[in-house]
């Protein structure tokens, strides 16, 4: 009854815009800790202070309460809350390169969907995580999700653990490559596995700390895989190994 009676309200309602600004759409519909999302982003030459007050000064004229956080000068959040609605509207603005970069956010504060237990098989699981975070879409092309973790190991270890793990699962390596990042040891694994493709980055934060970001993504079209040919040719090796698989739901 509470998903029906939210629905509504929640498909009528559009993110924020600054005026004179493209905004761009970060997926279709997040679901962020089993809260529904809507987000995109924006840049602009105007100073973050005249933004953040843009939106401040939008929201309190038309009767919402407003919070305001950060230093106003490389960052800040502008918050505003529709308690009859049951949703938030938020802005979160960064300066970079002397613009003013901006995130639009559209929370619903009434939906909660807790992930399925299926929801983490996409990726190859590190135990042991200090930190975890899921983020999904999903879309008519096909569906993607995102996982942020940080382990307590060495970074050759926590590869070693991936590529045995990927292999297991059935996937293919695409590619590795490996370097430095502002200073910071870092690896990256592809792998695919059919229509699935998964990549993972791996940042040495500390001689015995890990962060680990994966993204999944699957689809039905080979064409909208962030790499076409190496999944075109993991989904006809699958069909080989499984002639049936293409019938399956």
């Amino acid at each position: 009854m509470l998903l029906l009676w939210g629905a509504p309200s929640w498909a009528e309602q559009e993110l924020a815009l600054y005026p004179g600004a493209v905004h761009t759409r970060i997926g279709n519909e997040l679901l962020i800790g089993g809260q529904y999302h809507r987000m995109a982003y924006f840049t602009t030459t105007d100073s973050l202070v005249k933004v953040a007050r843009y939106f401040h000064d939008s929201w309190t004229k038309q009767g919402y309460p407003v919070v305001v956080n950060g230093d106003l000068r490389q960052e800040a959040v502008v918050s505003a809350f529709y308690t009859r609605e049951g949703l938030q509207r938020a802005v979160v603005l960064r300066t970079h390169l002397g613009k003013t970069v901006g995130f639009t956010v559209l929370k619903d504060l009434w939906l909660y969907e807790k992930p399925p237990e299926a929801s983490g098989r996409q990726f190859i699981q590190v135990e042991g995580a200090l930190f975890n975070a899921d983020v999904g879409s999903r879309d008519e092309a096909g569906g993607s999700r995102h996982r942020t973790q940080v382990v307590e190991r060495g970074l050759e270890v926590v590869r070693q653990e991936l590529v045995t793990r990927f292999t297991t699962a059935g996937y293919k390596s695409v590619r590795e490559s490996g370097g430095r990042l502002d200073g910071q040891r870092t690896f990256v694994l592809e792998y695919a596995r059919g229509a699935e493709q998964v990549l993972t980055t791996l940042v040495e934060l500390e001689p015995s700390r890990v962060a680990i970001s994966q993204t999944w993504v699957g689809t039905d079209r080979p064409d909208g895989m962030p790499n076409a040919d190496a999944v075109r040719q993991a989904r006809e090796d699958a069909l080989r190994v499984d002639p049936m698989r293409e019938k399956k739901p």
